[in-house]
């Protein structure tokens, strides 16, 4: 879910602006899991935490997965 609203806004998206079912507690464990992985960057703006996919860094990497986990995760909805 985190990853298709990144890929939806084509850019930066702050940590609370995420329509998600769980507590905030939860998403920020998601972020922590993602950056790790190495699927999200995250960085301040003032006191806004915003995040981006790293698009170019998984494309280099694993070529198509992205799109493919995006496409697959937008036909659930």
């Amino acid at each position: 879910m985190v990853v298709c609203q990144l890929a939806q806004a084509g850019g930066e998206k702050g940590c609370g602006t995420f329509d998600t079912p769980v507590s905030d507690s939860t998403l920020t464990h998601h972020f922590n899991v993602l950056r790790e992985a190495g699927v999200i960057r995250q960085h301040y703006r003032g006191t806004a935490k915003l995040n981006s996919l790293r698009e170019d860094e998984m494309d280099a990497r694993f070529p198509g997965l992205l799109a493919a986990v995006v496409s697959a995760a937008q036909a659930e909805l």
